[in-house]
């Protein structure tokens, strides 16, 4: 396990109540896995009081180069980018400019008259008009009805793909086109009735832009990339130099068992896709920046993207009756193991019931990760963030948990 120098830690890990030789646990675990050919490459940072406590790395961004990870590389968060479409809808509730009651419709007319699947195949279903309109609100929690097409197991989900979408592929249409083909497609459930992860945060970044009048990427850049100093982060990387920094995304060939690059490559200039849902690229030290936002409520550095009763509103279980997202409420993507005992807020998984889960994190812990396996969680309780970044396409979830683990198990002032 290398240590980094420019992302390096600011306080001894003990002064913030870390045990060193259990934070060896955990470099060694991440050594492990890329030894075991899981991933080629990874790196993790603890903050703790504010402080970086623990940053380490192991294995390359791009094997086949030599190129190991380092400060700077520049990972594909994917759905890591959702949290930070949140905040940008938030910080528009706060001014008034929406409202979470505000029907998608309002903004976008093609939703004005969506209906809802009922029975039948893909090529011939019957669908009803929906008995109620889907809201800000729905899309911000999940609860709108929408899906993804890489479910795999609905017909609505094959609807998805026979519309010309499938993430890791290209994606040649406007945030506009894609908001208008998704909306003719018949939703899977009643909005509000269930849990199902999808496309919803695109459709909200759409609503960004127009009730902001920017652009999602102006939006992001002007009110909390550079806010924030986030300079790493964006839907594409221009300049040659920074290009060299990008990590491989790898996925797993299910004939060998092994890990292999992908053909995927980040933008060079603007797509024509600005994805909410997954569009981002960024580094550590950025998303770092962004996650000591959140645990300060809102606030970092004098600078204030939200009030510390938004971030709450933001962070609580917002599902019917404290449903998780692993109960009969939940239709997919909740059965992964790092899901037990959580809820879900406006972008965020917080945890409500640990016994459930099985873990050594609190109650109040929430956390969101990537299609790549990047994970982050903010910890108020015990006044703590974790990243995780690697690359390696829908691999196992399994390490997230372990993860937690290994961070609190060496956390020996709780």
């Amino acid at each position: 396990m290398t240590l980094l120098t420019s992302l390096a830690p600011e306080v001894d890990a003990v002064a913030v109540g870390f045990d060193p030789q259990r934070l060896a646990r955990l470099d060694d675990y991440l050594d492990a896995f890329v030894a075991s050919g899981q991933q080629k490459g990874s790196l993790v940072v603890l903050t703790r009081h504010g402080k970086i406590a623990h940053v380490s790395s192991c294995g390359y961004r791009d094997e086949a180069a030599g190129l190991p990870v380092e400060p700077d590389t520049i990972w594909r968060i994917f759905s890591m980018t959702k949290p930070i479409t949140s905040v940008a809808a938030l910080m528009l509730y706060e001014e008034g400019a929406l409202s979470l009651f505000d029907p998608v419709a309002k903004y976008i007319p093609a939703f004005e008259r969506v209906r809802v699947y009922r029975k039948g195949s893909a090529a011939a279903c019957i669908t009803a008009p929906a008995a109620e309109p889907m809201l800000v609100w729905h899309l911000m929690t999940h609860t709108s009805g929408m899906t993804y097409e890489f479910m795999f197991n609905h017909p609505v989900d094959e609807m998805y793909r026979n519309a010309g979408f499938m993430l890791g592929q290209a994606e040649n249409y406007t945030l506009e086109e894609a908001c208008d083909r998704w909306a003719a497609i018949p939703l899977l459930f009643e909005p509000g009735t269930a849990w199902n992860y999808s496309h919803a945060t695109d459709v909200l970044g759409r609503i960004v832009e127009l009730v902001s009048g920017q652009s999602l990427d102006e939006f992001f850049a002007a009110r909390i990339f550079q806010p924030l100093g986030m300079r790493d982060t964006g839907f594409w990387v221009s300049s040659e130099s920074d290009r060299r920094r990008v990590g491989v995304l790898y996925s797993l060939n299910p004939k060998t068992g092994e890990i292999q690059p992908t053909p995927a490559t980040v933008a060079r200039e603007r797509p024509m896709f600005l994805a909410g849902g997954h569009g981002l690229v960024s580094t550590a030290a950025d998303y770092h920046r962004f996650s000591q936002m959140l645990l300060r409520r809102g606030e970092l550095d004098g600078v204030r993207l939200l009030a510390p009763l938004t971030v709450d509103m933001m962070t609580s279980n917002h599902l019917p009756g404290g449903a998780t997202i692993t109960s009969s409420f939940a239709r997919t993507l909740g059965t992964g193991v790092s899901n037990e005992g959580r809820g879900f807020g406006l972008g965020v998984a917080p945890l409500v019931d640990p016994i459930a889960a099985k873990t050594l994190a609190p109650a109040g812990e929430y956390f969101w990760g990537g299609a790549a396996r990047t994970l982050f969680w903010v910890d108020p309780a015990h006044d703590l963030t974790a990243l995780f970044f690697t690359q390696v396409f829908f691999g196992p979830d399994e390490i997230w948990t372990t993860l937690r683990r290994l961070v609190y198990q060496a956390l020996i002032d709780a």
